[in-house]
């Protein structure tokens, strides 16, 4: 069948993007789902700094791909041998698979799936396949959604039923940014009401996490980013403090705030700095998490005695530590009960054609989460 997607035939395309254009809205030929696959009509799709990360290079892929990860649709129809879904159920797309077999899923860690790994890594759906193709040649698959599209072919493994209630443009960021930003609260930190917490970074993720350590009881909870504007929208979702990490003695004004620093830091803004800065307002005995996506050759160096004298724990976190099938409805329920106002995050709606207009925005750190809603 034919459908619109969001191609990228180049990365590191200069910025404005609405100049620069990195993204063709293309028509594509799509092939029929195939064993385990699944077709979905998307409903909506968030812009994310992972998607960013590719535009600019900061994490490369393989040309020329379909880029989106963030998603929420309904299922139109089914390949052969899928059994947990039926045509019409209504999903959120998950942008790593669990092949339920490796090590990683078998140990209940189904973000670190091997095989997942890998075909994110080929641009392939983890069942091997190539679903894609422009003008006839092969696009490749981002991280095994490519959600900037019309319609798209996925494996079953990518997809998470959910209630028919919860509304599809709301449900698409339980996809990334709840996942990733709660789930780094919730599961990788482990924060306990009473304790005091810090997010760095206020994103779409990082404000998610900052929903999650409110919906926790954070006794303390400090919000922190270069951007006072994002500071002030997390005074007003529940942070008690918030902090510019530029100004001069922020960390001791941190850890004087806290009482020796944060019982759990969580770096979401994707940069060493940022988790530099996490680190050294950890308290002795505390955790740091990191869950940002910085540029692969990015470094940080740390004290290596801090480790064993503070007892400090560090840990990264991808996809939030989470397992879709169970976090996904958690996290919906906790979103339907007001726990997690997610709405609270979605700036923008737009057009699939608006695509490149929003990167900038979101480039230009104008926008938090901005969803691309389909007809």
């Amino acid at each position: 069948m034919k459908t619109r997607i969001a191609l990228l035939r180049e990365m590191g395309k200069a910025r404005p993007y609405t100049d620069s254009q990195p993204l063709e809205i293309v028509e594509a030929e799509l092939d029929d789902p195939g064993p385990g696959e699944l077709l979905i009509k998307m409903s909506a799709a968030g812009l994310c700094h992972s998607d960013l990360s590719v535009i600019n290079g900061d994490r490369p892929r393989d040309m020329p791909v379909a880029l989106g990860h963030e998603a929420a649709g309904v299922v139109e129809a089914v390949g052969p041998h899928v059994t947990r879904f039926a045509p019409g159920d209504h999903v959120v797309l998950v942008f790593a698979p669990s092949c339920g077999h490796c090590v990683p899923c078998a140990e209940g860690r189904p973000a670190l799936c091997e095989p997942a790994a890998v075909a994110a890594g080929k641009g392939s759906l983890i069942t091997g396949s190539k679903r894609i193709s422009v003008a006839g040649e092969q696009v490749n698959h981002h991280i095994g959604v490519s959600a900037f599209s019309d319609y798209a072919v996925v494996s079953e493994a990518s997809c998470v039923k959910i209630d028919k209630s919860i509304p599809l443009d709301q449900a698409a960021l339980l996809g990334c940014a709840v996942l990733t930003g709660v789930g780094a609260v919730l599961n990788s930190g482990g924060l306990k009401t009473g304790q005091s917490c810090a997010i760095i970074g206020l994103g779409g993720v990082g404000l998610a996490g900052l929903l999650g350590a409110v919906a926790a009881g954070a006794r303390t909870l400090v919000a922190v980013d270069l951007a006072k504007d994002k500071r002030d929208l997390a005074l007003k979702l529940g942070a008690t403090h918030a902090i510019d990490p530029t100004e001069e003695g922020a960390v001791q004004k941190l850890r004087d705030l806290t009482g020796g620093g944060v019982d759990l830091a969580v770096e979401l803004a994707g940069a060493a700095p940022a988790l530099q800065f996490a680190y050294a307002i950890t308290r002795r005995g505390g955790t740091t998490v990191t869950a940002g996506l910085p540029n692969p050759k990015a470094e940080f160096t740390i004290p290596a005695v801090s480790l064993t004298a503070n007892e400090h724990a560090l840990k990264g976190s991808y996809m939030g530590s989470c397992v879709p099938v169970r976090d996904i409805p958690r996290f919906a329920q906790m979103m339907v009960q007001g726990q997690l106002p997610i709405p609270d995050l979605m700036t923008h709606r737009l057009k699939l054609e608006d695509i490149n207009e929003g990167f900038e925005r979101l480039a230009a750190g104008e926008a938090i989460r901005q969803v691309i809603v389909f007809d």
